[in-house]
């Protein structure tokens, strides 16, 4: 294999254990959410979500709430490290090339749409359809989990497809948050985050590598879009698009003064520490600020910021109104959309499109694996709950739709990973 092919399927190896094990992890603070808020306790879960939390620099002032700073704050990360991977699966991965792209792009978009014209069609004409893109998003670390726990059948192409369909789902997802959630727009802000897109991008092809610089105009893009109108979160997607994706060196000259470097070790000894200093500082230039970000981030997202992001979301209280509600058209519109919306429309895309030629499987997948897949593309966990808070200004509508989309979520999980399993070889094809 070649060293940069075997750079790129490690690359994604990484990623996918990653994902699997934040899925995990996830689930488990998504049980202590749903155990402390319907236990004795659950007081004290309310007051923990409204704690207040004050942020001061100078003469600036920032007052949010824990759950407020989760949703708008740390979030931003979350989006960053969407971004990231978009970006990267856009330059060197599944979504590099039309032929790659082309099935899990398709797969996407209609997988969106089918479920959202679900839901429009239990709401349509009420104020509840602000709520229609609820249903429309993939929860790549759930998904992920469940083709982990069925190990080495999984074919790497079913993982890949998973993987691409999802992250163009993250994509597009992004778009309708910031095209269908956005407030009152306060031009300003807005064209002071156009000040500093500008400045990020003249950086990107000064080649400018400091993640300070970064890192700085990060946050005050993140302010100018707190007060702008526009969700704060984009914020994190616009920066990751801005970072430069190129190293300050080439692979060739990294190996030829890493082989110098080396031989200075070996033969002078009193220079040892100056040459490892070398050798450090190369490592780094070899590396991009794509590369370097999104792996540093990653696992603070995904053992971090998602698992509070779960606990802070996930809390439904089961009372006996919540529950009678799963059959309101909120509820029907978001369970039906998950489980039934996604499994058709990305089946019927993958069908579709290799019926008209445009595509083709991955190698040793079927189109029974696709279809078990496209139930699990049903799991809407992290976004859902997102746009969820974006959607509904009502509390009860709100722990409705929490409830509607762990149920579709749940069964979507459970359906999918048992057809897979059946139709899955008995070994390992990957």
């Amino acid at each position: 294999m070649a060293p940069a092919r075997r750079s790129i399927v490690t690359t994604f190896q990484e990623f996918v254990r990653s994902s699997a094990s934040a899925g995990i992890i996830i689930v488990a603070c998504t049980a202590i959410a749903l155990l402390w808020i319907n236990s004795p306790y659950s007081a004290s879960y309310h007051a923990l979500l409204a704690t207040p939390l004050h942020i001061t620099v100078d003469t600036f002032h920032l007052d949010f709430t824990i759950e407020h700073f989760v949703n708008d704050g740390l979030m931003v990360i979350f989006f960053l490290v969407v971004g990231l991977e978009i970006k990267r699966e856009l330059l060197v991965g599944e979504l590099s090339s039309r032929k790659k792209a082309m099935l899990p792009m398709i797969a996407a978009v209609s997988g969106m749409l089918v479920p959202g014209l679900i839901y429009a069609l239990f709401n349509v004409g009420t104020p509840a359809i602000r709520g229609w893109a609820v249903p429309v998003a993939t929860d790549i670390a759930f998904a992920l989990g469940i083709l982990a726990l069925l190990g080495d059948r999984v074919p790497l192409g079913l993982k890949i497809f998973l993987a691409a369909l999802a992250i163009v789902d993250d994509l597009l997802s992004v778009v309708v948050i910031a095209l269908f959630y956005t407030s009152t727009l306060h031009i300003g802000s807005l064209l002071w985050a156009g000040a500093i897109v500008v400045l990020l991008i003249i950086g990107n092809r000064a080649n400018i590598h400091s993640l300070l610089f970064y890192g700085l105009a990060g946050i005050a893009l993140w302010l100018c879009f707190l007060s702008s109108g526009v969700h704060p979160t984009i914020s994190g997607v616009v920066l990751a698009i801005c970072i430069p994706s190129r190293a300050r060196i080439d692979q060739r000259s990294f190996l030829q003064r890493t082989r110098d470097l080396v031989d200075r070790i070996v033969a002078r000894e009193e220079q040892q520490n100056d040459a490892i200093h070398a050798l450090e500082t190369l490592c780094e230039h070899v590396q991009s600020p794509l590369h370097r970000i999104e792996h540093g981030l990653q696992p603070w997202v995904s053992f971090g910021i998602m698992p509070l992001f779960a606990i802070v979301n996930a809390g439904v209280e089961f009372r006996s109104d919540v529950v009678t509600h799963l059959i309101s058209p909120v509820s029907l519109g978001i369970m039906l959309g998950l489980f039934l919306g996604k499994q058709i429309g990305v089946s019927f895309a993958v069908w579709l499109s290799l019926r008209l030629h445009w595509a083709e499987l991955p190698a040793n997948v079927s189109m029974r694996n696709i279809y078990g897949v496209s139930i699990l593309c049903g799991i809407g966990f992290t976004m859902a709950l997102f746009v969820a808070h974006l959607a509904f200004t009502s509390n009860a509508d709100l722990d409705i739709a929490k409830l509607s989309i762990l149920v579709g979520s749940f069964v979507s999980a459970i359906v999918g990973s048992f057809l897979l399993r059946s139709s899955l070889p008995k070994a390992a094809t990957a």
